[in-house]
């Protein structure tokens, strides 16, 4: 007896499909097209999901770079500082104090200027 997918194949088409909702023209519409598409979308996903955390890290460390620059220090005195005193708090955390908390800022780098040495 000969095996035929229809209702299998149909539900699988459907769900990519729906999967290339959104594209332009054929990668929408035409099956070949969107299998494609929705194989490198796939792809794309799955590497930004990465560098994602990468960007963030870096808009963190740009935002303290600066904040430190107004205060006459490095980025890398406070890090280094900041270790050396024992001072846990992460670079999202110290780039949120820098912009709404500038006062507390003012003495996270008071701290780290302390445990530098001279």
């Amino acid at each position: 007896m000969r095996v035929k997918y229809g209702k299998a194949r149909r539900k699988k088409k459907n769900r990519i499909f729906r999967e290339a909702k959104g594209n332009v023209g054929g990668r929408s519409r035409l099956w070949r097209t969107v299998q494609e598409t929705v194989i490198r979308s796939r792809a794309y996903a799955f590497r930004d999901r990465r560098n994602r955390k990468r960007n963030f890290r870096r808009l963190w460390i740009t935002r303290i770079t600066a904040a430190c620059m107004s205060r006459g220090l490095r980025y890398s005195e406070l890090i280094h500082g900041l270790s050396l005193s024992n001072v846990d708090v992460n670079r999202k955390m110290l780039s949120e104090l820098a912009i709404q908390e500038p006062k507390v800022f003012d003495e996270i780098v008071e701290i780290a200027k302390a445990a530098l040495p001279k």
